[in-house]
């Protein structure tokens, strides 16, 4: 729900700050305090998208259960996110509620995945902005209800809808040019907690460029980003990562972000 400090805001105001903040690491909290003036929501995800490929954590305001979006959704349950396997996938864009979406998955895996994060986190309804930035990459907005009475109305849809294009302009501008990595663009609590994590995790272990290469696995890169990132060969970065592996002691990605996580759990 809005808190007492977005109600002040009017529309217009909040806006101006969302395009004052555009290349600044408040952008995503601005942008998120706009959209909660336009529909009510209980809480909202950030990612950034692309297809086959691990999403890059930008922004959550989720405060039950969080730990799942990383320990489960980040590291396999989205390939079962009914919006990343319809929209992300496919390249659309716009507004669209669960209701919208459901409809079209397969059964069973839609079940499986309200197991794996509705039931666990609390969430009853969901709403997704999905607006693609270019280079094969979406910036998904998800909105989500936690009251078992509520549910995101055709209304509240067509009232996004509304202002989609100006939503869309915006993530373009901010993350269209940008290397999309989670410690450059958010300035929450979450976001400073997040990046002291990434600089001290296992930070004795590792050498300096394999540390690199781990907080670059952690934000969801592949090993052909992080070459990229880098600057450095693609076999380079493989060796990194099984030296990471090994000197972590996991076996998979699934355990590594594991290991992040009881990192970040403790992390002041």
């Amino acid at each position: 729900m809005q808190s007492d400090s977005q109600q002040q805001l009017t529309q217009q105001d909040a806006l101006a700050q969302c395009v004052q903040a555009i290349k600044g690491t408040s952008f995503a909290q601005k942008l998120v305090n706009y959209i909660a003036l336009i529909v009510e929501f209980d809480c909202a995800v950030v990612l950034a998208c692309r297809v086959n490929k691990h999403p890059i954590y930008l922004f959550d305001s989720i405060e039950k259960q969080r730990e799942l979006l990383f320990q489960r959704y980040l590291t396999n349950s989205f390939v079962n996110d009914p919006f990343y396997s319809e929209l992300v996938s496919k390249a659309e864009e716009g507004v669209f509620r669960l209701a919208d979406i459901a409809s079209h998955q397969d059964e069973l895996t839609f079940k499986v995945y309200q197991q794996q994060f509705y039931t666990h986190t609390g969430w009853t309804d969901e709403l997704s902005i999905c607006t693609n930035i270019g280079n094969g990459r979406s910036i998904v907005i998800y909105l989500g209800l936690l009251s078992n009475n509520q549910r995101f109305s055709a209304l509240q849809k067509q009232q996004l809808i509304a202002h989609f294009n100006l939503i869309k302009a915006l993530c373009s501008q901010h993350w269209g040019s940008q290397k999309l990595l989670l410690n450059q663009f958010n300035s929450s609590v979450t976001g400073q907690l997040i990046e002291n994590a990434l600089t001290s995790f296992a930070n004795q272990q590792l050498t300096q460029r394999e540390h690199q290469v781990a907080c670059l696995i952690v934000q969801g890169c592949d090993s052909a980003d992080i070459a990229s990132q880098l600057g450095i060969a693609l076999g380079t970065v493989k060796n990194h990562r099984k030296r990471i592996y090994a000197q972590l002691n996991v076996a998979s990605l699934s355990e590594f972000f594991r290991l992040f996580l009881n990192h970040l759990m403790l992390t002041k």
